[in-house]
Protein backbone atom coordinates (compact mmCIF):
# COMPACT_ATOMS: atom_id res chain seq x y z
CA UNK A 1 0.00 0.00 0.00
CA UNK A 2 1.43 3.74 -0.32
CA UNK A 3 1.75 5.73 2.37
CA UNK A 4 -1.22 8.08 1.58
CA UNK A 5 -3.39 5.09 1.81
CA UNK A 6 -1.31 3.98 4.85
CA UNK A 7 -2.40 7.47 6.35
CA UNK A 8 -5.77 7.85 4.98
CA UNK A 9 -6.71 4.22 7.08
CA UNK A 10 -4.60 5.56 10.36
CA UNK A 11 -6.52 8.60 10.03
CA UNK A 12 -10.15 6.75 9.54
CA UNK A 13 -9.08 4.40 12.92
CA UNK A 14 -8.01 7.55 14.78
CA UNK A 15 -11.72 9.44 13.71
CA UNK A 16 -13.83 5.95 14.72
CA UNK A 17 -11.99 6.60 18.35
CA UNK A 18 -11.84 10.32 18.35
CA UNK A 19 -14.52 11.47 15.72
CA UNK A 20 -16.82 12.51 18.52
CA UNK A 21 -14.59 15.12 19.94
CA UNK A 22 -14.61 16.91 16.41
CA UNK A 23 -17.11 20.20 15.73
CA UNK A 24 -19.84 19.03 13.35
CA UNK A 25 -18.24 20.56 10.30
CA UNK A 26 -14.84 18.78 11.25
CA UNK A 27 -16.39 15.07 11.03
CA UNK A 28 -18.93 15.50 8.30
CA UNK A 29 -15.60 17.12 5.96
CA UNK A 30 -13.55 14.12 7.57
CA UNK A 31 -16.41 11.57 6.95
CA UNK A 32 -16.86 12.70 3.19
CA UNK A 33 -12.57 12.41 2.25
CA UNK A 34 -11.91 9.63 4.65
CA UNK A 35 -14.91 7.04 4.65
CA UNK A 36 -16.77 8.50 1.44
CA UNK A 37 -13.74 9.28 -0.90
CA UNK A 38 -14.91 11.82 -2.21
CA UNK A 39 -11.60 14.30 -3.30
CA UNK A 40 -11.15 17.52 -1.53
CA UNK A 41 -13.00 19.61 -4.51
CA UNK A 42 -16.44 17.40 -4.57
CA UNK A 43 -16.55 18.00 -0.34
CA UNK A 44 -16.40 21.90 -1.46
CA UNK A 45 -18.98 21.82 -3.66
CA UNK A 46 -21.27 19.95 -1.39
CA UNK A 47 -20.38 21.78 1.92
CA UNK A 48 -20.51 24.77 0.09
CA UNK A 49 -17.18 26.01 0.85
CA UNK A 50 -13.62 26.38 -0.79
CA UNK A 51 -11.19 23.78 -1.60
CA UNK A 52 -8.36 25.58 0.35
CA UNK A 53 -11.00 25.54 3.50
CA UNK A 54 -11.52 21.83 3.18
CA UNK A 55 -7.79 20.99 2.73
CA UNK A 56 -7.19 23.22 6.03
CA UNK A 57 -9.85 21.85 7.69
CA UNK A 58 -8.96 17.76 7.42
CA UNK A 59 -5.47 18.90 8.00
CA UNK A 60 -6.73 20.57 11.58
CA UNK A 61 -8.72 17.39 12.11
CA UNK A 62 -5.60 15.36 11.54
CA UNK A 63 -3.01 17.08 13.85
CA UNK A 64 -6.40 16.88 16.32
CA UNK A 65 -7.01 13.47 16.65
CA UNK A 66 -3.03 12.67 16.61
CA UNK A 67 -2.42 14.62 19.24
CA UNK A 68 -5.58 13.30 21.06
CA UNK A 69 -4.05 9.96 20.93
CA UNK A 70 -0.94 10.88 21.75
CA UNK A 71 -1.92 12.15 25.00
CA UNK A 72 -5.04 9.30 26.08
CA UNK A 73 -3.45 6.01 24.19
CA UNK A 74 -6.87 4.60 23.19
CA UNK A 75 -5.75 3.04 20.41
CA UNK A 76 -2.75 1.61 21.27
CA UNK A 77 -4.00 -0.07 24.84
CA UNK A 78 -7.00 -1.38 22.40
CA UNK A 79 -4.80 -2.80 20.37
CA UNK A 80 -2.62 -4.31 22.94
CA UNK A 81 -5.53 -5.53 24.59
CA UNK A 82 -6.65 -7.33 21.64
CA UNK A 83 -2.65 -8.56 21.00
CA UNK A 84 -2.60 -10.33 24.26
CA UNK A 85 -5.90 -12.13 24.68
CA UNK A 86 -4.74 -13.62 21.06
CA UNK A 87 -1.59 -14.54 22.37
CA UNK A 88 -3.14 -16.40 25.40
CA UNK A 89 -5.57 -17.87 23.34
CA UNK A 90 -2.95 -19.25 21.02
CA UNK A 91 -1.11 -21.01 23.81
CA UNK A 92 -3.91 -22.28 26.15
CA UNK A 93 -4.32 -26.20 25.99
CA UNK A 94 -7.75 -26.37 24.35
CA UNK A 95 -8.82 -29.33 26.56
CA UNK A 96 -7.49 -28.00 29.82
CA UNK A 97 -9.22 -24.63 29.99
CA UNK A 98 -11.81 -24.66 27.75
CA UNK A 99 -13.85 -22.51 30.04
CA UNK A 100 -11.06 -19.48 30.02
CA UNK A 101 -10.45 -19.95 26.25
CA UNK A 102 -14.16 -19.32 25.78
CA UNK A 103 -14.72 -16.39 28.02
CA UNK A 104 -11.39 -14.74 26.15
CA UNK A 105 -12.77 -15.53 23.18
CA UNK A 106 -15.96 -13.50 23.62
CA UNK A 107 -13.83 -10.51 25.36
CA UNK A 108 -12.25 -10.72 21.95
CA UNK A 109 -15.35 -10.87 20.43
CA UNK A 110 -16.54 -7.83 22.04
CA UNK A 111 -13.86 -5.78 21.31
CA UNK A 112 -13.82 -6.48 17.48
CA UNK A 113 -17.73 -5.39 17.96
CA UNK A 114 -16.79 -2.21 20.13
CA UNK A 115 -14.14 -1.75 17.13
CA UNK A 116 -17.02 -2.62 14.15
CA UNK A 117 -19.58 -0.77 16.15
CA UNK A 118 -17.71 2.67 15.96
CA UNK A 119 -15.43 1.85 12.74
CA UNK A 120 -12.35 0.51 14.01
Amino acid sequence: MSDEVLRKVDVDWLLSIYGALLTDKQRTMAALYYDEDLSLAEIAQQENVSRQCVHETLQRVERQLRSWEEKLSIRRRLTQVENELNQAISVLPQEHAAQARSHMEKALRLLNDEEELHGL
